[in-house]
């Protein structure tokens, strides 16, 4: 039976995304909201069984605020949090706040589903592993993790940085060809050289790395990245 649910995350393009695939595995989505911090109220006014909320930066202060103010409106309505490998901290605040599970931002629909099911029912749904992750991270603490979204940023010039902040935005080539003032062929260039250096096949898994390593909050608002010289383009004759 299907779950009546709403999907909410800073990056629409997430948010639609995963709303279109679990749609197909026959649950009402009720709306797919960005951003996250705002859509409390829409939550409270549509009263979903379970509302899935997408964050980047699960630790951060105030970050679970939106779900305290979901559940002291709507205390029937499940929160599932959609997050990155969780810091002990990370997954405290998301139940503190009121959460009923946490799940990974890479985790299969599969998982996402069980996930779902699991808090509509009342359970806590959370992986096991998640758990001993964070309670082994709290024993052994590591001295200096490593940055994936600071290192994955520096492989980027400021301008492929720019064009994915667009792309996670939801930005066709067009859009971001206006936006950037360059030529649409210039546009799709930076789109393929971005998605060539994260290693990943689409625009879809690009954003959603990049929100999952805490890359986009990391690079600003679109118009904030400095621009840089564009690289020269290849015609057809194979000449610069």
């Amino acid at each position: 039976m299907g779950v009546r649910l709403m999907v909410v995350d800073d990056h629409r393009l997430l948010a639609e995304a995963l709303a279109s695939a679990l749609k197909l595995r026959g649950h009402r989505v009720l709306a797919a909201a960005a951003p996250a911090a705002g859509a409390a109220e829409l939550v409270v006014q549509r009263a979903p069984e379970v509302c899935l909320i997408g964050t980047s930066t699960p630790a951060e202060p105030g970050m679970f605020d939106p779900i305290v103010k979901i559940k002291r409106e709507r205390p029937q309505v499940a929160v599932v949090v959609l997050g990155p490998v969780p810091s002990p901290r990370g997954i405290a605040a998301a139940f503190a706040a009121g959460a009923s599970g946490y799940v990974r931002h890479d985790e299969r629909i599969e998982g996402v589903e069980r996930a779902i099911m699991k808090a509509r029912s009342g359970e806590a749904a959370v992986a096991p592993s998640l758990l001993q992750g964070a309670f082994a991270e709290l024993l052994n603490p590591a001295a200096q993790p490593d940055d994936e979204g600071q290192r994955l940023l520096q492989m980027l010039t400021p301008r492929e940085v720019e064009v994915l902040v667009r792309v996670a935005d939801g930005e066709d080539t067009r859009l971001i060809a206006a936006g950037m003032g360059i030529a649409p062929s210039t546009a799709r260039t930076h789109v393929q050289r971005v998605l060539m250096k994260l290693g990943v096949g689409s625009r879809l898994e690009a954003a959603a790395l990049a929100a999952r390593t805490g890359l986009l909050d990391r690079a600003g608002p679109v118009g904030g990245v400095p621009a840089a010289p564009e690289p020269p383009s290849i015609n057809n004759s194979g000449h610069a």
